[in-house]
């Protein structure tokens, strides 16, 4: 199965890029760090287009799924990355975020009328559960925010989630995950330059040459697995991408690990892992 390959791959360099941002942080706030992420993103992309853009097969009605999914995907999901992590913490944020499949199968359930079978239930429900027990560790002190703010967290989780429904109806239409992938980063730079100014504040620390480079490779490998994604959806099915995709925290954990030293596997962690594992493995024989 290609899409199970594509998927893992963009689990792989999606989980590399929290990595890289996670040293990246230490010379860059958030917002200027996606200042610099997104538009290197799109950057790279466009030095691809010579190689890889072809116009065969334009179908309108796909560009514009692919633009609008653009707008709120990676853009506005980032400023409400921001949002939770600021006021709930990296650890709600994170373990809320991990629902971003069930959205995506029930998106693509209802309005894709993908058929969901017993074994990509099982594997889908495996794997949230999963990354939700190693993202979700004990909190940090008593919450000081209100219960709506679960929200944000949630509808970043959702949109997501339908931004892939959405982009696989775009490839049925117009079947070339290139395409899709610089298009939705180019209206995504666009919307973020757009709000730069009121996404960093203004005590925030300038540019700096060691926190743009970090942040030029967090973009690079986000968009190496988003396009990766793509060309998954392309080729499979949305219930069974979106949970491989979701998989990249694991990816995470163990390069943080081996080189950042910072992660401790205790039975929590590996009930985590173990149940992400097996999730994948039911999934690879759906």
């Amino acid at each position: 199965m290609i899409e199970l390959g594509l998927a893992l791959l963009a689990s792989a360099f999606l989980g590399t890029a929290v990595v890289i941002a996670n040293v990246g942080l230490r010379h860059l706030d958030p917002a200027r760090g996606a200042l610099v992420s997104i538009p290197s993103t799109t950057l790279l992309l466009w030095l691809l287009a010579p190689f890889l853009l072809s116009s065969q097969g334009w179908n309108a009605t796909a560009f514009a799924i692919f633009a609008a999914v653009g707008v709120v995907f990676p853009a506005v999901v980032t400023l409400l990355n921001f949002a939770s992590n600021r006021i709930t913490g990296p650890t709600i944020a994170g373990t809320v975020s991990s629902t971003t499949p069930l959205f995506a199968v029930l998106v693509a359930i209802v309005f894709l009328r993908e058929p969901l079978t017993v074994p990509a239930a099982t594997g889908t429900a495996a794997i949230v559960l999963g990354v939700i027990a190693f993202t979700g560790g004990p909190g940090s002190g008593t919450r000081t925010w209100a219960a709506w703010v679960i929200l944000l967290p949630l509808a970043g989780a959702a949109i997501r989630g339908g931004s892939q429904a959405a982009v696989k109806a775009g490839l049925a239409l117009w079947p070339d995950p290139f395409v899709a992938v610089l298009v939705g980063y180019s209206v995504s730079c666009a919307t973020i330059f757009a709000a730069g100014r009121t996404l960093v504040p203004k005590e925030a620390a300038p540019l700096n040459r060691r926190g743009i480079l970090w942040f030029v490779a967090v973009g690079f490998c986000n968009g190496l697995g988003v396009l990766a994604m793509y060309a998954a959806l392309n080729a499979g099915q949305v219930s069974v991408v979106s949970p491989l995709v979701a998989t990249y925290p694991l990816f995470t954990l163990a390069l943080s690990a081996i080189f950042l030293r910072e992660e401790r596997f205790g039975p929590r962690v590996l009930l985590g892992v173990a149940l992400t594992v097996a999730g994948v493995i039911v999934l690879a024989r759906a």
